[in-house]
């Protein structure tokens, strides 16, 4: 099987010749230039043998062009900060225009895909990441879109508005650099931040809209569900391929989750633990102890969330060979 055929089948709940695998972390140290940062993502992949190649921008990317401050170091471990947020009253948030996906910030992600499709060209799924509207409101204002939601709904829909016609822009104009598909990242579907109610009218709307245009000529889309006590039951039914989660240390368990979704699952490595902390061989047993929980079957290898930048070579290795072990 050739990369793409094994991802698919994978997806596909179809036999596979070994379980696909593959590590994503931030790269602080060249994420400001795209053809680097390419270079850099197909060089891992290649070193590795990844499976599929999940692109890194800097995650306040989708933040900066309307007037977040960012602090950058451009070292290995250390990623942009927030220095200044753009929000800082609500009518702040009108402020907030419609950008075009080919400039500035938004626009180095866009090249990032086009520099990654033409080194791998069709051999590799390369996945975009795109982070939800409200994940993007939240990098913009911080904390206090939960309280801006509720001060003046009218005035936060209407940036809501702008943001996710920006990020659908920015879909359609990977998709028409021919990614595989999109990593949609999301951090307000925890049950601490929002009631059921708010997140149906400030977050689900948006995010289904962005979905629907993600899912236009692409196979591979990745729901990424970031943080704790998660709404993982009812993400789990957005119109995506895969589901990805920190489900090493967060409900619930891939074991768990078979039995709440037929979607894919992509997971099995403790980012924050084993992988970047453990020994290799302890690595290699927490893929395996997470193969045998979940079945080979439909099914991926990859971190719960970022692997931290200096996560040692031998265990992302090690991780790499238990996955292929384990069919043989």
């Amino acid at each position: 099987m050739n990369k793409v055929e094994r991802v698919k089948a994978a997806l596909a709940f179809e036999p596979v010749d070994h379980i696909p695998v593959s590590v994503w972390m931030h790269i602080p140290s060249v994420d400001q230039d795209p053809k680097t940062l390419a270079e850099t993502q197909v060089e891992a992949q290649k070193a590795y043998d990844l499976d599929f190649i999940k692109l890194m921008p800097y995650g306040l990317f989708s933040a900066q062009d309307w007037g977040c401050q960012v602090k950058f170091f451009c070292d290995k471990t250390h990623p942009p900060v927030v220095h200044k947020t753009a929000i800082d009253k609500i009518d702040d948030w009108k402020k907030i225009e419609v950008l075009p996906p080919y400039f500035c910030s938004w626009g180095k992600q866009v090249l990032l895909a086009r520099y990654v499709r033409e080194l791998v060209r069709d051999e590799v799924p390369v996945v975009q990441t795109v982070f939800s509207p409200l994940t993007t409101a939240r990098k913009l204002a911080g904390d206090r879109i939960f309280e801006d939601m509720k001060t003046d709904p009218q005035i936060f829909h209407a940036a809501m508005e702008k943001i996710t016609e920006t990020t659908i822009g920015y879909i359609r104009e990977n998709i028409r650099l021919g990614v595989s598909g999109f990593f949609f990242a999301t951090q307000c579907a925890t049950q601490s931040l929002m009631s059921d109610a708010e997140y149906d009218t400030f977050a689900r709307h948006y995010d289904l809209r962005c979905l629907e245009a993600a899912n236009q000529g692409t196979w591979f889309n990745i729901l990424h569900i970031h943080g704790q006590k998660t709404r993982f039951a009812e993400l789990a039914r957005y119109p995506v391929q895969a589901l990805n989660w920190h489900d090493r240390r967060e409900y619930p368990s891939l074991k768990t989750a078979r039995t709440l979704t037929d979607k894919c699952l992509i997971g099995g490595m403790d980012e924050e633990g084993c992988l970047s902390k453990g020994l290799a061989q302890e690595v290699s047993r927490e893929v395996t102890t997470s193969i045998q929980e979940a079945g080979a079957r439909g099914l991926m290898i990859g971190p719960g969330c970022v692997a931290f930048p200096d996560t040692p070579a031998e265990n992302i290795r090690s991780a790499c060979s238990a996955a292929r072990r384990f069919l043989q």
